[in-house]
């Protein structure tokens, strides 16, 4: 596995500005985002979790994840929580041609949209799996009208090679008013997820950091 930032530097963010990679810090609200899903072996759990502590999130959804299944995206949606575009198959933009990575994307909004309530329209927030994603390729989504979401903090939950203290440190650590933080609701990243979330939202109601939706 490559090596990845848990904590994303100033640096980078500046090179990319156009990208959102956190909020202002004058603010008490933290902002999770779950990438991967929907999947019924995690998700629900998931929601179940954040409902416990009032929290909100969003969640950066595979459109193909979401045809799979629709019942999970309607109850992510229903319970107050935001959804986001990442890409129909989980592709990766530095080994994707820009139009065939825009065509992945729009696929996936096609199904977003449909399973969206009637009275509801898409936030056209998208999240690029791995981060990958090229300066072509972003200027073409944003042309779209999308707003690209990155984070600060890297939970590295996904990561099978770290304990799940570490990855709940990972969290403790970085995390900051304002801050944009990476979970994944996905099989890969279970063992870690659930032995950090629920601490990580304790962590939090402590702190009195409440936990909103990207909109």
């Amino acid at each position: 596995m490559k090596p990845y930032l848990v904590k994303m530097p100033k640096f980078v963010q500046w090179l990319f500005p156009k990208r959102i990679w956190a909020f202002s810090s004058n603010t008490d609200t933290v902002y999770l985002t779950f990438d991967d899903g929907p999947i019924p072996e995690v998700t629900p759990w998931v929601l179940s979790e954040l409902k416990k502590h009032n929290a909100h999130a969003t969640f950066f959804c595979i459109g193909d994840n979401i045809n799979k299944y629709p019942s999970i995206f309607q109850q992510i949606i229903a319970e107050g929580h935001s959804v986001g575009n990442h890409t129909c198959h989980h592709i990766n933009g530095s080994k994707t041609e820009a139009s065939a990575y825009v065509q992945n994307v729009l696929k996936a909004e096609e199904t977003i949209q449909s399973n969206l309530p009637n009275s509801q329209k898409s936030n056209m927030l998208f999240r690029p799996p791995y981060g990958k994603l090229t300066s072509k390729q972003a200027k073409l989504l944003q042309q779209q009208g999308y707003k690209i979401i990155m984070w600060d903090v890297l939970s590295a939950d996904f990561d099978t090679r770290i304990s799940e203290e570490k990855c709940l440190q990972n969290v403790i650590k970085n995390i900051r008013p304002g801050s944009i933080l990476i979970f994944h609701d996905s099989l890969k990243a279970e063992k870690n997820l659930r032995y950090a979330l629920p601490k990580v939202l304790e962590f939090l109601a402590e702190k009195k950091w409440n936990c909103k939706p990207i909109l």
